[in-house]
């Protein structure tokens, strides 16, 4: 089978290199930032497509490979591939569910607790030999425990499970939204509590966006719903940035209707420095911390998604149905 890559081939050679040694000249390996005529040229006869997350596989793409059979992603997200178009040539489309849930749950923690800690600001002040004003403000002005916090979780799958045993441990309150109800046992097992997208709202103290990027949830965190949130309250997302509608999220910032945010993914992606949620008025840039996409990109995740992406490889050389098929 001829295997198109689209994405890093030094990736490849880290955590899949006895796969690269087996399979040889089969594979065609193309950057990310290739165009469709690029990707046609070097691998139209292609069985598999393997792809960067942020990789765009279009309508036209799948529809000029006649031997195509499946389109992996490399990561968890899937947006950027034409699903529809997949379906309608019976070719499988699959990710890698649940395989960084751990790694980008520690990064939802970490950005809360560098939130409420000021991690940020303390470590410029420090280093500006500020140390006991910043500690002296900071006892006037106080820092929340995490543990005297209600979360908010939008979305309830593998990410958003992980993080609430995370916040369970800290002894938060938990509450979760998604547009079906868990069972009783699930919301006991992971100490949460259903709540309304608007009630969500209200209740908490820190909201962390953990749904998939849909037609439904793009621009979900809206002006409507920052208006409901409290305005000691701030926003993490871990999860896309197409969830958060940038200009009313700029707005709530700079209005004080929200205490701040914290991001390990923006849209888009590359994020520019002019981003609206980037460049900020110098007197609100200390309420918004950044992390560049890093959550799902652990060691651990890299080994776990990879092996995923090649027993999914074997499954439909021996003509199986492949593990993590997200378009039925």
């Amino acid at each position: 089978m001829k295997i198109l890559i689209i994405g890093s081939k030094e990736r490849y050679e880290k955590f899949s290199s006895e796969q690269l040694k087996k399979r040889g000249n089969n594979l065609i390996f193309c950057h990310r930032s290739s165009n469709d005529a690029e990707l046609l040229k070097a691998a139209k006869d292609a069985d598999l497509i393997i792809c960067d997350a942020i990789t765009v596989v279009s309508r036209n793409l799948i529809n000029n490979m006649p031997k195509l059979k499946m389109i992996h992603s490399e990561g968890v997200a899937y947006d950027k591939i034409d699903i529809a178009a997949a379906s309608e040539k019976g070719i499988y489309v699959c990710n890698n569910k649940g395989c960084n849930a751990g790694a980008v749950a520690e990064q939802a923690i970490l950005l809360m607790l560098a939130f409420l800690r000021k991690a940020i600001v303390g470590d410029r002040e420090v280093r500006a030999g500020r140390q006991i004003q910043m500690k002296e403000r900071l006892m006037v002005e106080g820092i929340t425990d995490l543990a005297d916090c209600a979360v908010g979780l939008i979305g309830f799958g593998d990410i958003a499970k992980a993080t609430a045993l995370r916040l369970k441990a800290f002894g938060s309150k938990v509450y979760y939204y998604k547009p079906r109800r868990e069972s009783g046992q699930t919301e006991i097992a992971y100490a949460v509590e259903y709540a309304d997208l608007e009630e969500l709202a209200d209740k908490s103290d820190i909201v962390s966006i953990h749904s998939a990027v849909t037609d439904k949830t793009k621009g979900m965190i809206n002006e409507a719903f920052l208006n409901r949130m409290k305005n000691t309250a701030f926003i993490v997302n871990t999860a896309r940035g197409e969830i958060v509608d940038n200009d009313a999220l700029r707005r709530a910032l700079l209005a004080g209707k929200i205490a701040g945010a914290a991001f390990d993914t923006l849209y888009p992606e590359p994020t520019p420095a002019n981003h609206p949620l980037v460049d900020l008025p110098g007197e609100f840039r200390d309420r918004v911390i950044y992390s560049p996409h890093l959550g799902g990109i652990t060691t651990g995740s890299f080994f776990r998604m990879h092996r995923n992406i090649w027993e999914n490889v074997a499954r439909i050389e021996r003509g199986e149905k492949p593990l993590c098929v997200v378009n039925g």
